[in-house]
């Protein structure tokens, strides 16, 4: 099952079990719990006499980073024996799944709560990450007398991955890099998550596609072929050739043999760390904010402003801050969020700044929590003057000076920069990304309004990777998303943050991890549990 309706992905989710304790539950003498993502999801053991469960029982769910996956864990007295049903609610706790991993040790003690005037106790979840399927394979491959498609040239190869599903279709999983006019390429090595090829089984199809590159997107199809995971992994000890067959040619030629063949030149495969388990081990996540203050985004006191602070609904602004902030404290331990704004007038003297404090306070930036900073964003409406230019190299820079003093893998900095997409300084911009770009740090770009942020779609180098001078960015750091593609047309905000979240979000975790890889950091080992705590005592 998927939490927060999560749709199709290249890479399967990962799988989370989560183990559960209660401790002083009053009264309790056949406690039991369940799990509710928002329908009942499932149900633990009922464990006899005592008000200190340790359920055997886990629930396995799917975790995805980029969502906000909220839990609900109920916690019965069952008062029968036989009619499990006959029950007696003893408290709740409401939490995201977030909080649990981001808890130190992948661990957090809530206080249940729902039965008033009564003290119900606590709950203790601990989150572990499945260990199956944590592999990851690397591969390189060639080709030979493919079949000739451009009229002036060869070809132009390029191999497509999809795993099977179970249903008979297939999702892609990898494509490899073009090389160009030649029928005999010779492709890079490269790795894939063994997740991601065939989601943990070992004989699952893998089909992989032959095309010839066309600058237009039409690319051309030369043949294709299937194999296995576990087929593959033969290349540890011997080659092995495929043949790519192109099915409407071997219908209609009779002579018909091949459209070329692919060699596996070599396969191996490591074991990989993850997300969780940097998470795990005690990575941070710092979260800053950084809000577009010049003039163009209209004036804040009218309804045409994408600052309008409406009585009735969040504006622009305020729904990409929540929607991503929301998820991101979950792996903050303190809660205190920089939050800058940039291209105002500040009262009283007028100066134009492009990084400053919507708390008010150069010393100490921090808003206590995603409410504090929408607090500050709201009393700077009041108290500034939108003007301009729109710089967005100060506040990159601010934070990778604070990247930059800590590069042990213990923390890892999300800038989030929300603007109306009218850049000033972008030369300056894209020489502060290819520096940051081998800090601990990724960047957010959520664009608000009508304008067509082709600047921002450079900046997010999907394509081509940004560059400065000559030099290129040594990771993939930002990801840029317009707004106006993940509003809800009934007018639905929460859904609207939900599908904003998900996608801006979704790369995070890989950024930080090709950080930790380029520079060889292991995930340190979580925080042991504590051996001498005890159960709280039996009440009479």
């Amino acid at each position: 099952m998927s939490l927060g309706g999560a749709s199709e992905r290249s890479v399967p989710a990962t799988k989370i079990e989560i183990t559960v304790s209660c401790r002083a539950a009053p009264g309790t003498a056949r406690p039991t719990l369940t799990l509710h993502p928002p329908a009942q999801f499932g149900r633990t053991e009922v464990i006899d006499n005592t008000l200190n469960p340790d359920f055997v029982r886990k629930f396995v769910l799917d975790y995805f980073f980029e969502e906000k996956q909220n839990l609900r864990f109920d916690v019965y007295n069952v008062d029968s024996k036989t009619n499990i049903s006959k029950t007696d609610f003893l408290g709740q706790a409401f939490l995201a799944l977030g909080e649990v991993i981001g808890g130190q040790g992948s661990r957090v003690e809530r206080t249940l709560t729902g039965v008033p005037g009564k003290k119900c106790g606590t709950i203790l979840l601990t989150a572990e990450e499945l260990s199956n399927c944590r592999d990851i394979a690397t591969m390189q491959l060639c080709a030979n007398k493919l079949d000739k498609k451009d009229f002036f040239g060869k070809s132009d190869p390029f191999l497509v991955f999809y795993r099977s599903n179970e249903d008979g279709t297939f999702t892609i999983c990898h494509k490899t890099e073009v090389v160009k006019n030649t029928l005999n390429p010779v492709w890079q090595p490269f790795s894939i998550p063994v997740r991601a090829l065939c989601n943990g089984d070992y004989d699952r199809t893998v089909k992989i596609d032959v095309y010839d590159w066309d600058r237009d997107g039409s690319h051309d199809f030369i043949g294709e072929f299937t194999t296995s995971y576990r087929e593959l992994s033969k290349a540890q000890n011997q080659f092995t050739v495929y043949e790519v067959l192109n099915p409407r040619k071997k219908c209609k030629k009779k002579k018909y043999v091949n459209s070329g063949t692919v060699t596996l030149l070599s396969f191996s495969v490591d074991s990989e760390f993850t997300f969780v388990d940097y998470i795990k081990g005690g990575t941070q996540l710092n979260f800053t904010v950084a809000i577009d203050f010049t003039a163009s985004n209209g004036n804040p006191l009218q309804p045409t402003s994408l600052h309008y602070m409406s009585p009735y609904q969040l504006s622009a602004y305020a729904m990409a801050l929540k929607a991503v902030g929301e998820i991101i404290q979950d792996y903050d331990s303190d809660k205190l969020f920089p939050a800058y704004g940039f291209g105002a007038k500040l009262p009283p003297e007028g100066r134009i700044s492009h990084q400053f404090p919507l708390n008010n306070n150069d010393e100490d930036p921090n808003c206590a929590g995603i409410e504090g900073v929408l607090e500050s964003y709201f009393q700077s409406l009041r108290t500034v003057q939108l003007y301009g230019p729109t710089y967005f190299a100060p506040v990159i820079n601010q934070v990778a000076r604070a990247a930059a003093k800590i590069s042990d893998g213990s923390q890892y900095y999300v800038l989030l920069i929300i603007t109306d997409g009218v850049i000033s300084d972008m030369m300056q911009t894209k020489e502060a990304i290819v520096s940051a770009s081998s800090l601990p740090m990724s960047i957010i770009i959520v664009g608000v309004g009508p304008a067509m942020f082709e600047a921002m779609e450079e900046l997010d180098g999907d394509d081509v990777r940004v560059s400065s001078r000559g030099r290129y960015a040594e990771r993939d750091i930002v990801q840029f998303v317009p707004f106006r593609d993940y509003v809800d047309r009934s007018g639905n905000q929460v859904l609207s943050m939900a599908r904003l979240a998900k996608d801006v979000l979704a790369e995070i975790p890989e950024q930080l991890l090709s950080y930790m890889r380029t520079r060889d950091i292991q995930p340190r080992p979580p925080p042991s549990a504590n051996p001498s705590r005890t159960p709280a005592p039996e009440q009479p």
